[in-house]
């Protein structure tokens, strides 16, 4: 195990995934016979707290509970993992979040497709996370040495304060665009990371393309040196974007880079919690050293996500760091 410096401050969602898969994704309308109904422990921001545990890092997260079945036990599996849950909440009189989860297999034969999903949540105690309980959770002493990571799942006000804190502190700090509202965010919020991780459908929505562009549709010089000057006049942070199979573009502004990091061929299965576990190693490695080379955390995370897509279950399947360094040496 490393010796880990500083830690992993993760504020967001905790959630119980209930999962059936089918061979095809419905349509609008249709309806599909799936396999039998699975529960797994989830949520944006218990995911990433666990795979910066396994990865080797001390984490604390913030979120908030339901007071309900579904609560105690998500409660319960974090601190089993190793997380430090003392500055969380729990809700009176509200239910946990819950996530409805179709993975389809991609069909069957040599033509076989990877394994995609559709995710529906139902966000509750999640969304009732204020900036106060944040206030009160985040750790007194933070320090250089530290990373906060972020997403979506919660209230944006609870996200601002936690990004401020650690701003005010010196820490390294990650904003995860998921899932990306429809209304956009405030380029204040985008504004206050140093490091922001959409995948490319959110990518797309930053650059304000129509819903399902690619990220970058057309791929030449010209092309993405129009869109690192975009991001540069926008004044946002380094982005990288996380590109399934392909592994992770950056953009820092200044320069576009494609493929930063290439992600090794496996057979996924389950992609869910897929990005949750890159974002949760890259904090995991920059929390092992403040002056973490990025070349070195992306790939640290992107090896992490290609083992994660292989396993069943958002948090059951993130991989733990003897297999996530076995797997960095095979990308080699």
């Amino acid at each position: 195990m490393p010796t880990s410096h500083g830690r992993v401050i993760v504020v967001g969602s905790t959630n119980t995934d209930l999962v059936v898969h089918c061979e095809a994704l419905p349509e609008g309308g249709q309806t599909v016979l799936g396999g039998d109904l699975l529960t797994f422990a989830g949520g944006k921001g218990a995911n990433q707290a666990v795979a910066a545990a396994r990865a080797g890092a001390k984490v604390h997260f913030i979120g908030a509970f339901g007071d309900d079945a579904f609560g105690r036990a998500r409660r319960a599996d974090l601190e089993k993992e190793g997380v430090d849950c003392s500055g969380c909440v729990t809700k009176k009189r509200v239910p946990s979040g819950v996530a409805l989860i179709a993975i389809g297999t991609g069909g069957k034969g040599k033509r076989k497709a990877q394994a995609e999903n559709q995710i529906v949540v139902a966000p509750g105690a999640n969304m009732r996370l204020t900036s106060a309980d944040v206030k009160r959770g985040l750790p007194k002493d933070l320090t250089i040495q530290d990373a906060l990571v972020c997403s979506l799942e919660v209230p944006f006000d609870a996200i601002a304060v936690a990004l401020a804190a650690a701003r005010t502190a010196h820490c390294s700090t990650i904003l995860n665009p998921a899932p990306m509202p429809p209304q956009g965010l405030p380029d204040d919020l985008m504004r206050h990371p140093h490091f922001l991780t959409p995948n490319e459908s959110e990518c797309a929505a930053i650059l304000g393309l129509p819903h399902g562009s690619p990220a970058i549709p057309t791929r030449g010089p010209a092309k993405l040196k129009s869109i690192a000057q975009r991001f540069q006049t926008l004044g946002y942070p380094m982005l990288l974007i996380t590109c399934g199979a392909r592994g992770v573009d950056l953009c820092d502004g200044d320069h576009y880079a494609r493929n930063f990091s290439r992600a090794p061929k496996v057979q996924a299965v389950d992609t869910v919690g897929a990005g949750d576990c890159f974002n949760g190693c890259l904090a995991a490695h920059l929390s092992f050293d403040d002056h973490a080379d990025i070349n070195r955390a992306v790939d640290f995370a992107v090896a992490a996500a290609a083992l994660k897509v292989t396993r069943h279950g958002a948090q059951a399947g993130m991989p733990r760091r003897p297999e996530i360094l076995r797997m960095l040496k095979r990308m080699k």
